[in-house]
């Protein structure tokens, strides 16, 4: 099953998976889905089971040197790959994501790199993970949504698939939500509110109801300095050392 436009899409993502359902399910809702619908995405999912190396239908074995689990093998890897490819009409050159916890960091500076494809490839491992020799070959960014571990790498592809749709131009419908979130200008997000102006007792800063646009957009730096210094001391300093502010 295929989320594809008539038109040509601004991002294609395609998903080498082991459980293909999960992708296209949660891609089908929410904003994902509104763009796949409205022709601005376009999303395709790789069985890798579909490509067994033995009658069997074998795609992982027993890791060298012993250890716990299995191992997903080379060769159905790479044939799911070369699907890919073929489904873009690529021979090469297209970007492969593939989740690990040994990856680099996902952060909102990586979204909007990737966010400039055209087309993405995504690899989810399960298991013990892949055999090292298929990385090598064809995984151009392996990435980490954080320091832990997950049963497979469909959530966490489901993520960075998310994060990198949203600054595609048009998925939002409204562009400056885009600019107003947590961490795009290395802070997170300022505290929000709307009616009623009283909820259990709890009132909404006066200045956000004074109709004075520049205090509002005052208040709302501070905050947003205030929330990161508290929350994310890290982020904080980081902010403070770009700007030179020590």
């Amino acid at each position: 099953m295929r989320y594809v436009h008539s038109e040509e899409p601004l991002m294609r993502f395609e998903v080498l998976t082991l459980f293909p359902d999960l992708i296209r399910d949660a891609f089908g809702w929410g904003m994902t889905g509104r763009a796949a619908a409205d022709g601005l995405l376009a999303l395709d999912t790789v069985n890798i089971r579909d490509y067994p190396t033995n009658s069997y239908g074998s795609i992982d074995d027993e890791p060298y040197g012993g250890g716990a689990g299995m191992l997903m093998m080379c060769e159905p890897v790479y044939r799911a790959y070369e699907e890919a490819l073929r489904r873009l009409q690529r021979t090469g050159g297209v970007r492969v994501i593939c989740m690990d916890p040994r990856g680099e960091v996902f952060t909102e500076a990586k979204a909007r790199e990737l966010s400039g494809e055209s087309e993405l490839i995504f690899l989810c491992g399960h298991y013990e993970g892949i055999d090292e020799r298929v990385l090598q070959e064809i995984v151009t960014d392996p990435l980490s949504i954080g320091d832990y571990v997950l049963t497979g790498g469909e959530l966490p592809a489901l993520v960075v698939m998310d994060a990198v749709a949203r600054l595609i131009p048009g998925v939002l419908h409204n562009e400056a939500s885009a600019e107003d979130e947590s961490f795009d200008h290395g802070l997170l997000e300022y505290p929000q509110y709307t009616r009623p102006a009283e909820w259990h007792g709890k009132k909404v800063p006066e200045i956000l109801m004074s109709g004075d646009h520049k205090k509002v957009l005052q208040y709302r730096e501070r905050e947003a300095r205030r929330r990161t210094k508290e929350r994310r001391p890290e982020l904080y300093e980081e902010y403070l050392r770009k700007r030179g502010i020590w």
